[in-house]
């Protein structure tokens, strides 16, 4: 059975990682996406960790998807996508600001194509603004929504990058939501409309559920954010790590006769809930004491007896085996025809009636140029024409 999306065509006009991965997403899904790719290709083609000439980076985040190469500095490249805008449920494109406008495939252009056609546009600080025309990067959208303050823990710490792309992946993720839910605003409507999505406003929604506290009741924000703690909750033992996570009043005692310390429960700093969070570098300190005294597979035994909430600190390499892993079935091979057998992920939502399913790897650049636009309508001919005018391109 096809996946939820099945029958929904997408232009992915997207590069890198923030659109690639929100497509990739929506063609696991089951939805048609073919990428549009300039003659260069998508810039995640040439990064390292490479075979068969492809890359890791671009394999994970461009699966289930078709390749077309059209250059859109040449009329005739344009005419080319504006014509498959006339097929398509979706474009996602994260161009910079005013780009699109210029080549004259932005939203107004779209729409004027195909009325209830679904317009994503990524940008990286915003459409607008001081920022909005800048060069961005991951690093800098970390630094500039607060990421780097809060990873560090404090405002007097030194800021702090968290070690992978999360602005760049959190905005796939969410624009995948939003195209999922425009799809489903037209299916009542019948409208298309436009979807604007930066990088920044991603990160600093994320942040606000549970990082925005001191900022959240007007006039009463915190000048300086202070360390919650100075202990970041990845203890020490005796020959490892181990993640302990006792914040409730319940799980402090059962942590307390785990570790053979039942003072602690009767000690009048833990008490009550606030008193936990109130000493809670003087808890945290007396867990990572006690905890020195075990190997990481004693007291993982050990806090499993006492359903004390804990977990190893698993390297990659150890993730990928663990028990629990396994038992999910997250981690699939599929045999790619040029890079050979892959270990990715399936997409972590399943779906009992319409599951989504693996369909092809990532694509040569250009793979599926000739068989998209014979879908189109293009004639013989016109392929032929679009193919020697290098207007289009397809791999050889």
């Amino acid at each position: 059975m096809p996946g939820p999306l099945d029958g929904v065509r997408i232009l992915d006009l997207s590069n890198m990682v923030s659109g690639p991965l929100g497509g990739m997403i929506l063609a696991d899904q089951g939805a048609d996406v073919v990428k549009v790719e300039s003659p260069s290709g998508d810039a995640t083609r040439a990064v390292a960790t490479r075979r068969g000439g492809f890359s890791a980076s671009f394999l994970n985040n461009n699966r289930n998807k078709r390749s077309i190469v059209l250059d859109l500095k040449k009329p005739k490249g344009k005419e080319t996508l504006q014509r498959l805008i006339s097929t398509a449920d979706v474009i996602l494109q994260n161009f910079r600001p005013g780009v699109v406008d210029r080549l004259g495939i932005g939203y107004e252009d779209a729409k004027a194509l195909k009325p209830d056609i679904i317009y994503a546009s990524i940008s990286g600080f915003g459409e607008d603004g001081p920022y909005a025309h800048k060069p961005v990067f991951d690093p800098l959208v970390q630094s500039l929504s607060g990421l780097t303050t809060v990873q560090a823990g404090s405002d007097e710490v030194r800021p702090a990058l968290v070690r992978t792309i999360v602005p760049d992946k959190l905005t796939s993720f969410t624009v995948a939501q939003a195209i999922s839910a425009a799809l489903f605003a037209r299916e009542r409507t019948a409208k298309g409309q436009h979807i604007q999505l930066s990088m920044l406003d991603a990160v600093i929604h994320f942040l606000w559920s549970s990082d925005m506290g001191g900022h959240t009741f007007i006039g009463d924000e915190l000048e300086a954010e202070t360390a919650q703690s100075f202990i970041d909750l990845i203890y020490e033992t005796s020959d490892g790590y181990i993640s302990v996570a006792a914040f409730r009043r319940v799980d402090w005692e059962k942590l307390a006769d785990a570790c053979e310390h039942p003072e602690w429960k009767t000690d009048d700093r833990f008490l009550t809930s606030a008193g936990l969070e109130e000493f809670k570098n003087d808890r945290l300190a007396m867990t990572q004491e006690a905890l020195l005294q075990r190997t990481s597979q004693e007291w993982i035994d050990r806090l499993n007896e006492y359903d004390v909430p804990h977990a190893p600190v698993m390297t990659r390499s150890e993730m990928i085996r663990h028990p629990q892993i396994q038992a999910n079935k997250l981690i699939v091979k599929h045999d790619h025809p040029e890079a050979g057998p892959l270990r990715q992920t399936r997409t972590p939502a399943r779906f009992s009636g319409t599951p989504p399913e693996y369909r092809m790897g990532g694509p040569r650049l250009g793979q599926h140029t000739s068989q998209v636009l014979e879908e189109a309508g293009f004639s013989d001919a016109e392929i032929i024409a679009l193919l020697e005018d290098g207007a289009a391109i397809a791999a050889k």
